[in-house]
């Protein structure tokens, strides 16, 4: 299997600060490449996450913390992604005066393709070395596949309505193909084989079945698509111990970025930690993708060289015997020493 290097994790996955200025025209840079998928925050105001995506359109966004349709502005969201990062408009979402902002980018193919490996054709922006696609797709309305142009076999995926009022449809692998989470909501895992058919996706295709969260027909969808690479991002779920000394999750890399969410108990929020909010331990600095409130400071980890450990003993990140999944991406890696093999797992 020939494998490829990423030499380094920020020219893939890449998190920025910055504050809003209200002019409508206001450019970000310091990303360090254009980004494909922007997830923007802000952090002093309680306005709504927002996403917008280089095969949606850059007038276009998506709410993370509600089951909104998809919402277009030419002006007042993303102008336009640049090469060092983007350029914006004044909407709260994004450009609000005086209002501090986190943005969150990834790296896909700079380009889309058609892709015709599953059922229904898609259209895919795939960035195989750092395993992460954006997919855009038409639902049927009856069990279908959908090609994700990975390569690798996702280990977690994010997909939502543009056109309706449905939920964050979220699979990830140590759930099962018959369960699924909102990212919206603090609902606990659900089972629902009319979500993604209980069916584990493979290296080419993921499944979805009937449901509008994810198949409606004639209804458009966006895919968010993440397959792992060692020493570049981790998707796995540990078991909390109710500790200040909490657990150790090994990831086998300093992370940049966790999302977080305990899957056994209604009501407890998603968390995203990172480390340019949280330039040292703890990193006590959070956001909940399923709420509008900025930033947080008392359930925090500790980031260290080959994983993450919990400092906080209650249920939203370590409740005794509860199980928690996360989503990491590497600040550095834990192998080589200019670079990591990006090698599906």
């Amino acid at each position: 299997m020939a494998y490829t290097t990423i030499n380094k994790s920020s020219e893939h996955f890449n998190t920025i600060l910055y504050t809003g200025d209200g002019t409508g025209t206001q450019s970000q840079t310091g990303v360090g490449f254009e980004p494909d998928m922007v997830w923007v925050k802000s952090r002093n105001a309680s306005n709504y996450h927002g996403i917008a995506d280089q095969v949606r359109g850059v007038d276009k966004f998506i709410y993370p913390n509600d089951n909104l349709a998809e919402q277009t502005n030419a002006t007042d969201y993303l102008n336009s992604f640049d090469s060092d990062g983007f350029t914006h408009g004044s909407n709260g979402t994004i450009g609000q005066n005086s209002v501090n902002y986190a943005a969150w980018n990834w790296l896909g193919a700079n380009g889309t393709a058609s892709n015709t490996d599953g059922s229904i054709t898609s259209t895919v922006s795939a960035n195989t070395t750092s395993g992460f696609s954006i997919v855009s797709y038409t639902g049927t309305g009856s069990a279908s596949t959908v090609g994700h142009g990975l390569g690798s076999t996702p280990k977690m995926i994010i997909v939502k309505n543009r056109g309706n009022t449905q939920g964050w449809a979220t699979y990830h692998h140590t759930q099962g193909a018959g369960n699924y989470l909102d990212l919206s909501s603090t609902n606990s895992v659900q089972a629902g084989s009319s979500i993604f058919n209980s069916t584990t996706p493979t290296s080419s295709v993921f499944s979805v079945a009937t449901s509008g969260w994810t198949n409606d027909s004639g209804y458009n969808y966006i895919a968010y698509c993440f397959a792992e690479k060692k020493g570049f991002s981790k998707f796995g779920s540990y078991v909390g111990n109710g500790s200040t000394d909490g657990t150790f999750v090994y990831t086998g890399f300093k992370p940049a970025f966790v999302l977080s969410k305990n899957v056994e108990d209604a009501g407890e929020n998603w968390f995203i930690h990172d480390n340019t909010r949280n330039s040292f331990n703890p990193t006590n600095i959070y956001l909940r993708p399923n709420l509008s409130n900025g930033d947080g400071t008392a359930h925090h980890y500790d980031f260290h060289s080959n994983g993450f450990k919990n400092r906080y003993a209650g249920g939203s990140l370590n409740s005794s015997g509860r199980t928690y999944i996360y989503m990491a991406f590497a600040a550095a890696p834990l192998v080589g020493t200019n670079g990591v093999t990006a090698k599906a797992r």
